[in-house]
């Protein structure tokens, strides 16, 4: 039992770094990867004890990304933080919705949408964006409504929303691809402490484990911030990363959705 206990808590670890990393990366894919590993790696028993521990895990490691992401000057925080806040509202609306719905076909409409970003992000990828961009007036209701329907789209299915925050961002702003992956993490932290705390409720987290996954999530964000600067020096090639990650996923959650 002991051997099985060590056996577990390192491949909580490991799955912790690959997370920790990709957050830090393109600031989305957590919740993706995390309840996965959780259910196929980690072993646990209960699909909803791994979707509250990965949720609290995910919300750790994305606040140590950002953490990671601040110092690098990458945040713009009256733009993330409004997003994030109009995000909330939004994720309660849809999550009202998504529950009416099948879980299956929802997984099929959200691979479809983000086969959509991504086709929009690769199209965009040469785009230098404004460095210097500011909340004012002009951009605040695009960032609001970006949030929300953001908010919206993940609350509905159900599954994270980093892949769809960095290219709101973008979008409701016009910053560069570098300051979108660091200022995603705080409506990722808010999101999926919102899920983690609504499941800690129900005692449907795995404190220690947890531990395990977030110290791995310490070094993989480290490495992972430090790699998402290298890449945003070189024009379009971060965001190429990016929109190859979310063809990945979507083929992934294609092929689950038909039953497999």
């Amino acid at each position: 039992m002991f051997t099985a206990d060590i056996v577990q808590y390192a491949l909580s670890t490991g799955s912790g770094l690959l997370v920790g990393f990709v957050l830090a990366l393109v600031g989305g894919g957590g919740s993706i990867l995390a309840v996965p590993l959780m259910v196929y790696v980690v072993h646990m028993p209960s699909a909803h004890m791994a979707i509250g521990t990965s949720a609290l895990s995910v919300a750790a490691n994305a606040a140590i990304g950002l953490w990671n992401h601040a110092r690098a000057g990458n945040v713009k925080w009256r733009c993330a933080l409004t997003f994030a806040g109009a995000g909330i509202v939004g994720a309660f609306l849809g999550s009202t919705l998504g529950k009416a719905l099948d879980g299956q076909r929802l997984l099929f409409l959200f691979a479809l949408v983000i086969i959509l970003v991504g086709i929009l992000m690769l199209r965009t990828r040469g785009a230098i964006g404004d460095p210097e961009v500011r909340l004012h007036r002009e951009i605040a209701p695009k960032v609001i409504g970006y949030g929300a329907a953001t908010g919206l789209f993940s609350g509905f299915f159900g599954i994270g929303g980093g892949f769809l925050i960095v290219p709101g961002l973008i979008a409701s702003t016009g910053m560069p691809m570098i300051n979108a992956v660091g200022s995603s993490l705080v409506a990722v932290t808010a999101f999926g402490l919102t899920t983690a705390i609504n499941y800690a409720a129900s005692g449907l987290v795995d404190w220690r484990l947890a531990s395990f996954f977030i110290g791995g999530g310490i070094v993989g964000g480290l490495f992972g911030a430090r790699a998402a600067k290298r890449l945003s020096a070189t024009s379009g090639r971060l965001t190429t990363v990016f929109a190859g990650l979310i063809f990945l996923v979507a083929a992934y959650m294609l092929w689950k959705s038909s039953g497999h």
